[in-house]
């Protein structure tokens, strides 16, 4: 049996939320296994109190200085299996401080930046998979096979009585993040506002604004309250990551383009109403239940590349100005309305 295994996955949020599966598979199959997960330092503030990994936090805006604690970190130790799930040039580069005798990483097709020169076994290829599947097969060349993805992410006690405080039982709640990292995938304010007062008015909704400290963040958040006529909770730049988590586990339903908190809501169980055009929601929407997604993938692919998604290239992001305009709101509402009734 496989005693020590590494994996080296520093971001983002969604994606390590879709390595935390593959970890619980590990741990099902080889409950004595130990893991070293080599990790963002912002996405390790979300995971880093998972049972029975050994997280090593990566800094990465620090510098050389980073890399020798890395260095540090893994001195004098040696791995049965690194799973390479990162392409960048810097994890590509940090995988060579692992010391391991199997390197599995990407399949060809999915390699990128010379992935292939620091792996020597790789996944096999599938197409149209979602990336949560294709994290999970990074285990099936250790003669695993992913079971029914289980999250157990750990939710503090501060984080519960800062929801509970925030959002005391009775109404059921809308929560809108409305910013992802990639700025455009983000909808427009005026769509959430539209979103959020048929929810309010409507159904009876209690609406909930979260997000980070940015101040594209902050801005979002203006735009949408002053375009609102009904009231809302504005939290955004106050909760923390398992301050959200708690929240989640109190909301209906989030309201959220292609985002970490996407993947956070689903992790949590809780229903997700994904938006979805520079991304399909096939292969990055809310992995558990995609029927309250708006999709307009396809029509997006026509319209800036002249090719429809099925030419697209593996993984290929449609960053386009104006991409989720193709959203419409009428479309939201519709599903919204459906994830009520359901």
């Amino acid at each position: 049996m496989t005693q020590e295994i590494c994996i080296l996955r520093l971001s983002s949020l969604g994606d390590v939320t879709h390595v935390l599966p593959v970890v619980r598979s590990l741990q099902r199959a080889w409950p004595a296994v130990r893991i070293t997960w080599i990790i963002g330092r912002t996405e390790s503030q979300l995971l880093g109190d998972v049972s029975g990994v050994e997280f090593l936090p990566f800094d990465k805006r620090g510098g050389w200085e980073a890399v020798r604690s890395l260095r540090r970190a893994l001195a004098g130790r040696r791995f049965d299996v690194l799973l390479h799930m990162q392409r960048s040039v810097r994890a590509n580069l940090l995988s060579t401080l692992v010391r391991a005798d199997r390197r599995i990483g990407f399949d060809r097709l999915r390699s990128a930046e010379l992935h292939g020169l620091f792996i020597n076994e790789h996944i096999a290829y599938r197409e149209r998979q979602h990336v949560l599947d294709l994290l999970g097969s990074f285990i099936e060349p250790l003669g695993l096979v992913p079971g029914e993805p289980c999250w157990q992410i750990p939710v503090p006690e501060e984080a519960a009585e800062f929801a509970q405080a925030q959002l005391p039982t009775g109404l059921p709640v809308l929560i809108i993040n409305p910013c992802s990292s990639q700025p455009l995938r983000n909808w427009h304010a005026a769509g959430y506002a539209a979103v959020a007062d048929h929810a309010a008015s409507l159904h009876g909704y209690r609406i909930v604004l979260c997000g980070g400290r940015s101040a594209a963040e902050r801005r979002m958040g203006d735009a949408i309250r002053a375009s609102m006529h009904e009231p809302a909770l504005d939290l955004i730049g106050r909760d923390t990551f398992k301050r959200f988590l708690a929240m989640l586990q109190r909301a209906a339903i989030v309201l959220t383009p292609d985002s970490g908190p996407m993947h956070m809501a689903n992790a949590m169980g809780t229903r997700v109403l994904g938006l979805h055009a520079a991304t399909p929601a096939w292969g990055s929407g809310p992995y558990s239940d995609r029927r309250f997604c708006v999709d307009r993938y396809e029509e997006a692919a026509l319209r800036f590349t002249g090719r429809p998604a099925a030419q697209q290239r593996w993984g290929a992001r449609l960053h386009f100005p104006g991409v989720m305009d193709l959203i419409p709101v009428a479309a939201v509402i519709e599903a919204f309305d459906r994830s009520v009734e359901r």
